[in-house]
């Protein structure tokens, strides 16, 4: 096997606030799971709620974390899959019609094309780009609800899409430091649709379901039904806020305040004892005080409770608010804190769970993490990209676009496996 061979070798790279991960896997085979070869990990300094704020910085941990995955698994990253996300990026649905083009009213792959682009008649302003066009559903001659039109007959061709646009110049920063590290950028993905396709299984995006990817800076959500994608935004809140709010709670620095969610926190103020006190200089020296679990159980609760009441607001906009039978699935760091599932149960008032990357093998054990799901979401993206799972025609399309958009690649495939 020639390891070094692009289409042998997969690449994802998931830009977060607080830490940038590379994974490298190799393709096995059409039915085969990736195998993942090496994982890369570097804090992130120069990212902001998912905005590059300093490219040095950012340019430094992208490099690190990829020097990790490329000293693992034996070979180098040319080329990969790279997460974008910041509540700079907006989504809205778009509808395309043509008229079918062949004489005998056979739906043929450039008449599916036409259409998508024909979605993308939207007004989108001269500081914004269209990142991505996702085909939900078609309808033809008045018939909806159809997947995949090609080979069909009709003469009307609709398509109902998801157009995600993006701040132009975010864009740009973030493509100019992926390419001074040497790497080529196969396709831009949306942070919460990768970690979507990372933990979804086929079931639960028929019956309906919910992801929240809560990261440092924002969190993601994004709701699917029938296999479709409903709604995906990003709000402006992360498990980052958490950790400024014990700062100021508990009158200690923004490092001590992190030990302590890791160390003591939990988002159930109920199950924590009041009396049970700790004494901050215990965890770092330079620092004083005494602190009960219980108060500081209130502080991660308050923010949490934020957090999913703004997802519940979401979900009211699409009348999906506590009517997803397949229920929530927490991805992402945030997801790990203690009581996490209980208090989206009560607050989402749907069932909840923890969602972890599936559908890999190799060193599985340094990705079987809910914070790796967009990372692994990019390694599936590309896998499909290149036919190593099985996928459905008509996925995820990028437009013909100018500038940045016309280095990113025209196909994003499906969520279905």
């Amino acid at each position: 096997m020639n390891f070094m061979s692009r289409g042998d070798i997969l690449a994802g790279i998931d830009i977060g606030s607080s830490l940038v991960r590379t994974i490298i896997s190799q393709k096995q085979g059409e039915d085969s799971k990736p195998l993942i070869l090496g994982v890369g990990i570097a804090p992130s300094s120069g990212i902001n709620n998912g905005v590059i704020v300093d490219i040095e910085e950012t340019i430094n941990a992208i490099n690190k974390s990829k020097e990790l995955a490329e000293g693992t698994a034996g070979v180098p990253v040319e080329h990969a899959y790279i997460s974008i996300n910041g509540n700079h990026i907006y989504s809205q649905f778009s509808k395309g019609v043509v008229a079918v083009s062949r004489a005998d009213g056979e739906i043929s792959e450039e008449d599916m094309n036409r259409v998508i682009n024909a979605s993308q008649a939207i007004s989108v302003s001269n500081n914004k780009e269209i990142i991505a066009v996702i085909p939900c559903n078609y309808t033809i001659d008045g018939q909806e609800m159809i997947k995949d039109p090609v080979g069909m007959n009709g003469v009307r061709l609709e398509v109902n899409a998801l157009v995600i646009e993006g701040m132009s110049p975010f864009i740009k920063n973030l493509y100019k430091c992926v390419q001074r590290c040497g790497v080529d950028i196969d396709d831009l993905v949306f942070a919460p649709l990768s970690a979507s396709k990372a933990v979804l299984s086929k079931r639960q995006r028929e019956l309906g379901v919910v992801v929240i990817d809560i990261g440092k800076g924002t969190t993601g959500v994004s709701v699917f039904e029938d296999g479709n994608i409903l709604h995906s935004v990003v709000i402006p809140v992360g498990s980052g806020h958490i950790t400024n709010d014990i700062a100021i709670g508990l009158r200690v620095s923004i490092d001590v305040a992190e030990k302590i969610k890791l160390e003591y926190g939990t988002t159930s103020s109920k199950e924590a004892n009041k009396k049970d006190k700790i004494n901050i200089s215990e965890i770092d020296s330079t620092e004083e005080g005494v602190f009960t679990r219980k108060y500081l159980a209130e502080i991660i609760e308050a923010r949490i409770e934020e957090i999913f009441t703004l997802v519940d607001d979401e979900l009211k906009k699409i009348d999906r608010s506590g009517m997803l039978p397949a229920g929530v699935v927490i991805t992402g760091g945030g997801a790990k804190m203690p009581g996490m599932v209980s208090i989206a149960k009560e607050f989402l008032r749907l069932p909840a769970q923890i969602g972890f990357p599936v559908e890999l093998s190799g060193i599985i054990d340094r990705v079987d993490n809910p914070s790796f799901a967009t990372a692994v979401g990019l390694i599936m993206w590309e896998a499909d990209e290149n036919g190593v799972f099985p996928s459905n025609r008509g996925g995820f399309r990028l437009p013909q676009l100018s500038g940045v958009g016309q280095k990113i690649r025209k196909i994003f495939k499906t969520f279905l496996p």
